[in-house]
């Protein structure tokens, strides 16, 4: 509030002039007979002007509007046609309450303002903005998306500060500048397209997001903001309110868009706390649902956003819809009913548990293959990398992100991770445990890339085993981390291959050409990330190092960074592609690994597939978990 300046020794109102000396007698001095008409009239004058004033109609109105304006038009509306007048006094009374009352809230608002960061003064004006919108549509009787009111609670650990440590800070720092330089690079020679082709500085466009674009603007959005790079955040921001649009007549697939779209706008609002995110991440997820109408309620892996129309991958066992695809919707879908109020997206996860229940699963084993007409397993394919992976790491993350509350998930995975110690965990004869892959009762000596995410996850699960089963899960832990290792370090560019084998006296060695090939894949890094955080143990940082100062060496160009084709080969060979999973996920935990624990804590966060970090969801004691009405 502004108060207007006053002169020196005054206080508000005019001070009589004072005199000094004898007064003289005036020349023109009048009479008594005149002053007493002169007293008469001005007598009569001033009754005229107040009987005026006080008793034609609406006179009060006519008064409090020459002196009390804005004042009285507001207190009119307030109180509408019916409000009876309590008298000018009164009147008096409550304008002067009301501006005391307004100047002292001034006060500390601008005192609060003053206490806060730039960016944080901006985000306020952006949801004051935001709020307008919403009540704005909400007068002509439909909210934007039909959204309820959302109070929003930024979690603990949204940024981090600084590690103490001179040499892990500079290496933090040097994450930073991989992704500016990816970022830059992009939004050079890309923005709007799905990815960047960084040798030949143009945009590619894969057909997993149909005729969606900006994949790697959303992928990359909380990984800015984790690395405070506010002014890009705000660049990418703004082109998702003004170009992220899902209206589009284009086959797409349910889990790349849901795990790094949904995902990826999802954790931008609970990071940012901007609106914008939350609808968008409402809106496409409706787009979604019609994947999930068929017999079963297992949702088809294609889905065109505009007919509605859904379909499976041709390839896949008969027309069976994929276990890490229809498995990887639970974390998003539980938060999009949360958003949204509508119960729905939750409804829709938690039949698919239903349906995995009611199989008998082979060995303890969950098929990578499930028909969604019939509901019965199609080839007897087991996998904890790919086609198979998420699926696991979903099921202990669904009950970490339920607070521990969902105990159906709980037992799922530690069931599932029991069948797989069992059936697939095996230790080659240099003592390296690797993870196998299943097929129809035959083990196939291979672990993938796509697999080693197996270490972090084990690791993350372990606190909650059964007691004496911590350690034991640990162990397992690190030693799948060191198999990964090996399988980087054995090959010429120390990045690792595709895949890995275990047979033909070989160990951790790609033997297929199909193999070889590295596309800048964070599931290595993802372990170091989770080990580093549950051990604190120095060799998963310096193995971490190791695979930023490859990443410099063999995948950075000058417009950005390119997965290579032989990473067994000496010199590089790239794919010109940069990945939108290299911003999400690879850059992210490598960041993660060389901060503080308090930042992005386990505690209160869980990441998706994607590396988007989704915040615990806290339940009432009121609450019964699990339950959608």
């Amino acid at each position: 509030s502004v108060c207007p300046r006053r002169l020196p020794g005054m206080d508000g109102r005019l001070a009589p002039q004072l005199f000094t000396g004898e007064l003289s007698p005036a020349p023109t001095s009048f009479r008594l007979t005149e002053k007493f008409i002169l007293l008469l009239v001005f007598s009569a004058f001033i009754t005229l002007c107040f009987g005026a004033i006080f008793f034609l109609p609406d006179s009060s109105k006519l008064l409090s509007g020459v002196f009390f304006h804005s004042s009285a038009v507001e207190t009119n509306t307030r109180t509408g046609p019916d409000g009876g007048d309590s008298g000018s006094a009164g009147n008096d009374e409550r304008v002067l309450a009301k501006i005391r009352k307004d100047h002292e809230k001034a006060l500390l608002e601008a005192k609060d303002t003053l206490q806060k960061r730039p960016d944080e003064i901006k985000q306020d004006i952006l949801n004051d903005k935001e709020k307008v919108a919403v009540d704005s549509a909400g007068q002509g009787g439909k909210q934007v998306n039909n959204l309820p009111f959302v109070e929003y609670h930024r979690p603990p650990g949204a940024t981090g500060h600084e590690p103490l440590d001179p040499e892990t800070r500079d290496r933090r720092t040097k994450v930073r500048e991989m992704m500016k330089h990816a970022w830059d690079s992009y939004r050079r020679f890309a923005w709007g397209s799905n990815e960047l082709r960084p040798v030949s500085k143009q945009g590619h466009s894969s057909n997993l997001f149909g005729s969606i674009k900006g994949a790697t603007i959303v992928d990359a959005l909380d990984t800015l903001y984790i690395m405070e790079m506010f002014e890009e955040f705000d660049v990418a921001t703004e082109w998702v309110e003004k170009n992220l649009d899902f209206n589009v007549n284009a086959e797409v697939s349910v889990f790349e868009v849901n795990i790094r779209f949904v995902g990826g706008l999802l954790s931008a609002y609970y990071l940012s706390g901007k609106e914008v995110f939350r609808r968008k991440a409402v809106e496409l997820g409706e787009k979604l649902l019609p994947a999930f109408k068929t017999p079963t309620g297992i949702p088809w892996a294609l889905l065109n956003l505009k007919s509605g129309i859904g379909r499976n991958w041709p390839w896949a066992s008969g027309g069976s819809s994929i276990l890490a695809e229809y498995g990887t919707l639970h974390l998003e879908f539980m938060h999009l009913s949360k958003l949204s109020g509508n119960p729905e997206f939750a409804q829709k996860v938690m039949n698919i548990r239903k349906v995995l229940n009611r199989l008998d699963k082979p060995q303890g084993l969950y098929p990578n293959y499930l028909n969604p007409n019939s509901g019965q397993w199609g080839q007897h394919h087991v996998s904890v990398g790919g086609l198979g992976d998420s699926f696991y790491e979903y099921l202990l993350k669904a009950w970490l992100m339920s607070d521990k509350t969902d105990e159906e998930g709980k037992k799922m995975y530690y069931d599932a991770l029991q069948a797989i110690e069992t059936n697939l965990m095996r230790k080659s004869s240099n003592g390296l445990t690797y993870i196998a892959e299943w097929k129809g009762g035959l083990l196939e000596h291979k672990m993938g890339h796509l697999t080693c995410f197996a270490g972090g996850m084990i690791a993350l699960g372990a606190d909650g085993a059964p007691s004496d089963k911590t350690g034991h899960q640990m162990e397992q832990a690190a030693e799948i981390a060191r198999t990964c290792h090996e399988s980087y370090a054995r090959t010429a560019l120390k990045l690792g291959p595709e895949a890995f084998r275990f047979d033909g006296g070989v160990e951790a060695i790609a033997t297929r050409q199909n193999e070889k090939y590295f596309i800048l894949r964070p599931e290595v890094i993802e372990t170091y990330m989770y080990m580093w955080r549950f051990t604190h143990d120095p060799k998963y940082r310096e193995w971490g190092w190791e695979a930023v100062q490859a990443l410099e060496q063999h995948c950075k160009v000058e417009g950005g960074y390119s997965g290579i084709r032989d990473v067994y080969a000496s010199t590089p060979n790239h794919d010109d592609v940069q990945q939108s999973f290299y911003l999400a996920e690879t850059l992210k935990y490598l960041y993660l690994l060389f901060s503080d624990d308090d930042h992005l804590p386990f505690d209160h966060w869980v990441f998706n597939t994607e590396a988007h970090p989704l915040p615990v969801i806290r339940k009432d004691k009121t609450d019964r978990p699990n339950e959608v009405e």
